[in-house]
């Protein structure tokens, strides 16, 4: 069962960290979008720096999960030996 919560939260994580790439890759971009390269209103950057900062949220629980898990995982070895 510990495994499983270790493999949800990198999942959560590597997931998170996707998420992150792309929005940045959209900030980076600074709204410029089209084949043309027209600019389009700077309203368009909101909604990626909404993204990254939520993408961030997730990817601090994940590894808020992965840590409990570990504790867990030590805790349980510590009651065995």
């Amino acid at each position: 069962m510990i495994q499983n919560t270790l493999a949800i939260g990198i999942q959560g994580i590597q997931d998170g960290m996707l998420g992150m790439e792309n929005a940045a890759r959209k900030i980076a971009r600074g709204g410029v979008d089209g084949p043309q390269g027209s600019a389009s209103g700077n309203g368009d950057l909101i909604e990626p720096i909404v993204e990254l900062k939520l993408y961030q949220r997730s990817v601090e629980a994940s590894a808020q999960v992965v840590k409990t898990a570990d504790e867990t995982l030590g805790t349980l070895l510590d009651i065995m030996a």
